[in-house]
């Protein structure tokens, strides 16, 4: 794959790229865009493939609590993000590691205090349904092949049907289960307050093994990682256990001596995890040895790094992130406030709660300061980012945050006009943003006109930044143009397409375009033109 040839702001590619949307006229473009909001907002279960960029289960699929997926938000435009919609539950979501979300295929998933298991349509926040279980619902849900998996403290595993909520099947542990399932290979992994770590079939809630700890585990989620299941106990013998994930037979455990907090992280053959003393520490995943351990000054770090990029996020009193490899300091941010819930990384932001009720977006890199919303209650569920939405809970009320509704405005001016054969037509396609919101990775889609072929393109405006992938010089077809950033209210993206004009005296030359964006935009019927000129 070529990549573009830029010169100033001329961007050329000489190769063809097929379009998102392929422009062949009017109504082409604008059908495809009306059906995505309709989808958007009204069948949002019509999906059947999970997106990679899917926050399926509590540590992701990747063990991390990253999501390297995200392209919406970013450094550059999470200071914009705005309440998009709240639900309020009938008490508390949780304190202290309660129920986090897991987003799939346009529906949000989560436990509440009130004994329920939800589901939200996560475009609006209604509610698709809701389960009663007998019991609060600190677990955090897995959702995996159209099955919702969570724990309840009325002792039990459910297996719910993610369209209807209805019971597939339940498992009776022997204590609560506040621990979140991690769902690998067919097989649900959790711990329960009887002190064991269970193993059961996904399909049938069968159980294939349990292992029996010294201690609660009921608060720590499992990582399962090539094989290996990786726990926290509250056993200061066995702070952190490596099981078998086939067998439940354990091939280590490393005493820390003052126990595990909560949940391990698990990348690069390393394993994270914090004790209860405010030790961070990383341990060889094949061996258990001790790598390093970082000290925190200021108490304890109760939750489940996240894992990015090469560095290790750890939440308390604040936040610290660590080099993976050494545990050396690189920034720390200490709002005042203890910050039970875990972290998320997405795009070079690292995203968490604190108990004074605070909601915080962080440079990655740095630990600045992007963004912040006073959420009122706690913040005891630990955030998640899918598709541009930062989803979180703070008392009562589940929250979803994204940037504010972009309307775009497409026009198309070409010049010279009157136009003969052998001229170069100029076509400008100016996009304005009328607002309210920032309009994210902003795309523009064009072609060569029939009866012209191509000279060449330039991109201007504000930001003035940008790429497109083109057919080669004095070629036809299509033309995609992406903003790199993004367009602040009221200002103008103009793309400038240069043909030469091949058609003979009298033929009708038409061009189409429509433009797009990552933010919601709503007034579809500004997103696109077409223009039409004689050959004198």
């Amino acid at each position: 794959m070529k990549s573009p040839i830029c010169v100033t702001n001329i961007c050329v590619t000489n190769r063809k790229q097929t379009a998102s949307f392929r422009i062949a006229g009017l109504m082409l473009v604008i059908a495809p865009l009306l059906l995505l909001l309709g989808a958007a907002g009204t069948s949002v279960q019509a999906q059947t493939t999970p997106s990679p960029a899917d926050w399926t289960q509590f540590l992701r699929d990747n063990m991390q609590r990253w999501n390297p997926y995200e392209t919406v938000l970013g450094v550059n435009n999470v200071s914009g993000l705005k309440l998009k919609w709240s639900f309020t539950t009938n008490d508390d979501l949780g304190f202290n590691e309660g129920s986090s979300t897991a987003v799939v295929n346009g529906v949000a998933y989560f436990g509440s205090v009130d004994n329920n298991v939800y589901a939200l349509n996560a475009s609006t926040g209604a509610k698709l349904w809701s389960y009663m279980t007998a019991g609060f619902v600190d677990s955090s849900p897995a959702v995996v092949n159209g099955v919702v998996y969570i724990g309840s403290d009325d002792g039990n595993v459910y297996a719910l049907n993610a369209s209807t909520g209805a019971v597939l099947w339940s498992f009776t542990t022997g204590g609560r289960v506040e621990s979140s399932p991690t769902v690998v290979n067919g097989v649900v992994y959790i711990g329960s307050d009887d002190d064991n770590v269970y193993a059961l079939d996904a399909r049938t809630g069968k159980k294939l093994w349990s292992y029996l700890t010294n201690s609660e585990v009921n608060s720590s989620t499992p990582a399962v990682v090539n094989g290996v299941v990786y726990v926290g106990s509250g056993d200061n013998n066995n702070s952190l256990i490596a099981l078998n994930a086939g067998t439940g037979a354990k091939l280590w455990s490393y005493a820390e001596g003052s126990g595990v907090a909560d949940s391990p992280a698990v990348a690069n053959g390393v394993v994270y995890f914090s004790d209860g003393e405010g030790t961070a520490h990383a341990l060889n995943a094949s061996t258990g040895a001790s790598l390093w351990a970082y000290q925190n000054i200021g108490g304890g770090t109760p939750s489940t790094p996240a894992v990015a990029n090469g560095v290790v996020y750890f939440s308390d009193a604040g936040i610290f992130a660590l080099n993976v490899t050494t545990g050396t300091l690189l920034w720390r941010l200490r709002p005042g406030a203890t910050a039970s819930a875990s972290p998320a990384v997405a795009n070079g932001v690292v995203y968490f709660g604190d108990e004074e009720g605070y909601q915080y977006a962080l440079n990655a890199n740095t630990g600045a300061l992007l963004w912040s919303y006073f959420a009122g209650g706690a913040v005891g569920s630990s955030p998640v980012v899918v598709d541009g939405i930062v989803y979180g809970a703070s008392g009562p009320r589940f929250y979803a945050f994204g940037l504010g509704a972009a309307d775009l405005f497409l026009r198309i001016r070409p010049s010279p006009t009157p136009v003969h054969q052998g001229d170069l037509l100029t076509y400008a396609f100016p996009v304005w943003n009328l607002g309210p919101g920032d309009a994210v990775h902003e795309v523009l889609n064009t072609q060569v006109p029939e009866g012209t072929t191509l000279d060449y393109v330039r991109i201007s405006g504000t930001p003035g930044l940008g790429t497109c992938t083109t057919p080669p010089y004095e070629g036809t077809g299509e033309i995609v143009c992406h903003e790199n950033s993004a367009m602040a209210p009221n200002t103008t993206w103009t793309v400038r397409l240069i043909v030469k004009v091949t058609a003979s005296k009298g033929t009708v030359i038409t061009e189409n375009a429509a433009t797009t964006a990552d933010t919601p935009d709503p007034n579809l019927a500004n997103n696109t033109a077409t223009v039409s000129t004689t050959v004198q």
